[in-house]
């Protein structure tokens, strides 16, 4: 039997370093996904293959996530092709002054859109990389920074999506009565290191107080090694631009991204609600002004689609790959052999340390969490470290896994906003994830010594 043994970790090491070697996240999925399955099941892993495939295409969140990414992709593809986002763009070009207020521009802006990570993801990342691009900042730094706002920020803010999942998977654990979920995340908020750690870095890498760290560096040098700054013709070359006389205003750009805002949280942080409205919204707002001709709408929405096909494919890998994890119990056997070394001084660092991992290798920040908490909450009672606490630990592995892993949905998506390569992104982003974990198992310490 497999389940239970030391060759459950075979498919996620498999994963990572393939990763790393070949630089292409859906063929490390695939093999860590046939890996687990041949494990599993030898004989049968082709037909299990196929059947895994079948169930997380048909889930719930699968459904919901390519709705929502698609529709966004076609929404920026309307903002992009009417100029809308070239509008945006030298608006905060005029206020920018350099690289280094083009980059706390992002973080300021990664800050107000709090709502949800994939919306932050793609939102800001395609929002702002025309003006990183004039001043030579280089596109792994913005999806970086774009990522450093994305989960993580989310985490801290009690009115996101991640606040309402985490809040409902502490009422059904028992942990919290029906309509208190919500309160005892609050509770916890001033104990969710990580995240913070994360977000606080992001001005001190823009300033250069914290110098930039492995591949990061030579992204950086490679962009500016160009002798003068992008003209704006080059940087809208890529865009379709509006009918002489039809310009997009700088509220052509806001109107349909506060919209998008303001109907996610009138229905109760509804992304899916709020997406579509804001696409309809920008349709009509175009095509009555004139802006853009309804044909060529129409082939952005669709153009957007396809845009967004690469990313989505790599996020329904990732669910595949979780869901094999989930079959060999990889989540269970990383704890079990790791709660037996639990004290309360350590429990809230080797929480963090051993959920990150396991987050980090199956690139799942919401799933695994489903199984842990139910086992990692009564352990925290039991040897005396306080519920609040012991979930500030687990969410903020939960944010490093989202953050940090090379495939997770985060990382994909804001490499895909920003317009970077995936792995070009998680390689240089990965030492300033380590830094803040390192940080926040400093800070875990000390607040379980208190």
């Amino acid at each position: 039997m497999i389940e239970g043994n030391w060759p459950v970790l075979l498919p996620a090491l498999a994963t990572v370093v393939m990763a790393i070697l070949s630089r292409r996240p859906i063929v490390s999925l695939l093999v860590g996904t046939i890996l687990g399955l041949l494990l599993l099941e030898p004989s049968a892993a082709l037909t299990n293959f196929s059947s895994t495939l079948l169930t997380v295409m048909m889930d719930e969140t699968i459904a919901w996530v390519i709705i929502v990414c698609g529709l966004m992709g076609s929404l920026i593809a309307l903002l992009m092709g009417a100029g809308a986002v070239d509008a945006f763009s030298r608006a905060l070009a005029a206020k920018a002054s350099g690289r280094k207020s083009a980059l706390l521009y992002t973080w300021l802006l990664g800050l107000v859109v709090f709502i949800d990570d994939y919306l932050n993801a793609l939102a800001v990342g395609a929002s702002m990389r025309k003006v990183t691009d004039r001043f030579h900042v280089s596109r792994p730094m913005l999806a970086y920074v774009v990522d450093s706002t994305a989960a993580p920020i989310c985490v801290l803010v009690p009115v996101s999506t991640w606040a309402v999942f985490y809040a409902s998977l502490f009422v059904d654990s028992g942990f919290a009565a029906a309509g208190e979920g919500m309160s005892l995340y609050i509770s916890a908020i001033p104990y969710m290191v990580y995240p913070v750690v994360a977000v606080l870095l992001v001005p001190l890498v823009a300033l250069g107080l914290i110098p930039l760290l492995g591949q990061m560096q030579q992204a950086e040098q490679s962009v500016n090694a160009a002798a003068e700054p992008l003209a704006e013709e080059d940087l809208i070359a890529d865009t379709q631009k509006p009918e002489a006389g039809q310009a997009a205003k700088l509220y052509h750009f806001l109107l349909p991204l506060a919209t998008l805002i303001g109907v996610t949280l009138w229905y109760d942080l509804d992304v899916q609600i709020g997406v579509i409205v804001a696409v309809a919204v920008t349709l009509l707002l175009f095509g009555g002004q004139r802006i853009m001709a309804w044909g060529d709408m129409f082939d952005a929405v669709l153009a957007g689609l396809k845009m967004m096909l690469p990313a989505l494919t790599i996020v329904v890998m990732a669910f595949a790959f979780k869901d094999v994890n989930d079959q060999l119990g990889l989540p269970r056997f990383v704890i079990d052999h790791v709660s037996p070394w639990m004290t309360p001084l350590i429990f809230p660092v080797v929480t963090f340390l051993t959920m990150a991992l396991i987050s980090f290798a199956t690139g799942s920040s919401w799933g695994v969490f489903a199984i842990a908490i139910p086992i990692i909450l009564p352990l925290a009672e039991s040897v005396g470290v306080s519920i609040p606490l012991a979930i500030g630990a687990l969410l903020s592995a939960s944010a490093f896994g989202s953050h940090a892993c090379f495939y997770s949905d985060a990382t994909v998506l804001a490499a895909e906003g920003s317009g970077c390569d995936v792995i070009d992104h998680a390689l240089t982003q990965f030492p300033y994830a380590v830094l803040a974990a390192l940080i926040s198992c400093l800070v875990l310490t000390l607040l379980a010594a208190v």
